[in-house]
């Protein structure tokens, strides 16, 4: 079956920087959309960033844009999420998802199959 592993989240002061990993199996990796998507307590579930299956396009929430950098390593079948001066708003549960699609990249939750278990990421003050 599909496997979508998170890693690298983790307590942060405001300002730091984290990368996000996720690590895909079961499914040909190379051949699917990726995405992030993220949750705070007490909200819904939101888009942060989603990539195309070659690495070529990515799209990315406002609120990200800029700070955040989606990439993949289809060799390694693995996306990325690099995210640099954190903010407390940024606290959250983050998780990976793989898409139904290849390209483009999409903010549509209901065009993501599969999804990891989430990592936390917290961003002191």
């Amino acid at each position: 079956q599909v496997q979508l592993v998170e890693s690298g989240g983790g307590l942060v002061q405001a300002g730091a920087s984290l990368r996000l990993s996720c690590a895909a199996s079961g499914r040909t990796f190379g051949n699917y959309a990726m995405g992030w998507f993220r949750q705070a307590p007490g909200k819904a579930r939101e888009f942060v960033a989603g990539i195309s299956w070659s690495g070529g396009r990515s799209i990315y929430a406002d609120l990200t844009k800029g700070r955040f950098t989606i990439s993949r390593d289809n060799a390694k079948n693995t996306v990325y999420l690099q995210m640099n001066s954190l903010k407390p708003e940024d606290t959250a549960v983050y998780y990976c998802a793989s898409a139904t699609i290849s390209s483009p990249p999409t903010s549509t939750e209901k065009e993501y199959a599969y999804w990891g278990q989430g990592t936390q990421v917290t961003v002191s003050s």
